[in-house]
């Protein structure tokens, strides 16, 4: 069992989910512009019912990979990671998300930036990955900030809020985090 101790940044704190974070996490979920640049895992609306199979779900992971972003006390968003198997066991999807008034402070990319290290330290993986929509720059500059690098474009990949978009990979490889190479800092 891996033991997680919350990460301490100048922007904010990366922690567990508590049950306590319900009213938040209803709060800052229920917006369509969230909805809109996640999968479709991350429902719309976002309910009550949606925030306690969520923070069911969480509490069942062990190890956990799915934390809060918190910043003043309160929960404002979330970032996690998901370990593939079988042949992509050395690869884990990445991302995250963040409540609409923390954005453009520079949380999402000091969270990313600390998840990525912690995600190297203690899992075996190789490569952290994360698609990003097309209509969302702010993300793929988030993940460039962060380290990752663009891959490609998977044009057409995705069906979301009745469009057919194309989808930009990023990723970045332990490699590639050690030896800081990349679009961002190491």
């Amino acid at each position: 069992m891996l033991l997680f101790e919350p990460l301490e940044l100048d922007v904010c704190r990366i922690r567990l989910w508590r049950r306590e974070d319900k009213p938040a996490l209803v709060r800052f979920g229920n917006n369509r512009k969230i909805w809109r640049n996640l999968t479709d895992l991350f429902p719309s609306p976002y309910t009550e019912v949606d925030a306690d199979a969520w923070l069911d779900l969480v509490e069942s992971l062990d190890p956990c990979t799915h934390f809060a972003i918190e910043v003043e006390g309160l929960a404002v968003g979330g970032i996690g990671l998901i370990p593939q198997s079988g042949m992509f066991s050395g690869t884990a999807e990445f991302g995250y998300w963040l409540g609409e008034p923390y954005w453009g402070r520079g949380i999402a990319t000091a969270a990313a930036r600390a998840l990525a290290d912690f995600a190297f330290a203690n899992f075996p993986l190789a490569r952290l990955e994360a698609g990003v929509f097309e209509w969302n720059p702010a993300s793929m500059r988030v993940l460039e900030k962060t380290g990752f690098e663009r891959e490609g474009v998977l044009r057409h990949s995705v069906l979301k809020d009745g469009h057919l978009v194309d989808r930009v990979m990023y990723a970045m490889t332990r490699e590639q985090r050690k030896t800081g190479s990349g679009g961002g800092r190491p």
